[in-house]
């Protein structure tokens, strides 16, 4: 996974920036897309990108086109499968987490962009699916998203896991409710561990293998974008392929 560090975009895009979407300019971007491509060991011909839209659809490395770089694509998607040798699998990150899967035997990889939309939905599971392998044949990495500490939701975010599964209510930390001088009761507000929800629902599928960063992008502005701490700013990405 990138960092915000090595690449050529100003602010507040500074420094690698690999988000076609953002008003950076595009020449930044491919040269920054470039450098990660030559840090990888890979062509950059060999990524993969979807249009991620905080989904649960997953798309086949082998059925994307070529990169070249051309900025991405319009596939709407929210996940990678790969069975490919060489075809890198990558999505991109600025507090959502990126969930990397690989069977142990090394037949086929994934790359899932997971925030709670995406989680809620059953990118996960979907991506698992798609692999078609037993979570028992499976070892995941949770990279960098944004930490327990700083992720502030409504009771939507809560609702949307806890109606699937009530067990996921231990991962959403209420919050005291703010003095209100007017007699409208304020929204209760939770904060909440993206991670935890993450390995809790590998867990149900079978993936005991779990690999953490534990990294908050909102809490290190130094080293991460953040889009919910700065609104404006880059993307990282993730990468996960077969040699």
């Amino acid at each position: 996974m990138t960092t915000r560090i090595g690449g050529v975009s100003p602010p507040p895009f500074g420094e690698l920036n690999l988000g076609y979407s953002t008003a950076d300019l595009r020449d930044n971007v491919i040269e920054n897309e470039r450098r990660t491509a030559q840090a990888l060991g890979v062509d950059t011909e060999a990524i993969r990108w979807v249009y991620q839209v905080h989904g649960n659809e997953v798309r086949h490395a082998e059925s994307l086109p070529v990169n070249a770089p051309l900025g991405g694509t319009e596939i709407q998607a929210d996940a990678i499968v790969s069975r490919t040798p060489g075809l890198v699998c990558g999505v991109k990150i600025a507090d959502c987490m990126p969930v990397l899967l690989a069977a142990r035997d090394g037949s086929v990889v994934a790359a899932a962009h997971a925030g709670w939309r995406g989680l809620a939905s059953g990118v996960v599971e979907n991506t698992l699916r798609t692999m078609g392998v037993t979570g028992e044949r499976v070892t995941a990495w949770l990279g960098p998203c944004i930490g327990p500490k700083a992720f502030e939701v409504g009771e939507d975010v809560r609702a949307a896991f806890v109606s699937q599964d009530s067990d996921a209510a231990a991962h959403f930390y209420a919050l005291p409710k703010l003095p209100n001088s007017d007699t409208v009761p304020s929204p209760p507000k939770f904060l909440c561990d993206l991670a935890a929800i993450a390995r809790q629902r590998l867990a149900a599928l079978g993936v005991a293998e779990v690999v953490s960063s534990d990294a908050c992008t909102y809490s290190e502005p130094e080293r991460f974008f953040s889009h919910r701490r700065d609104r404006t700013t880059g993307r990282m990405a993730a990468f996960v392929w077969i040699e």
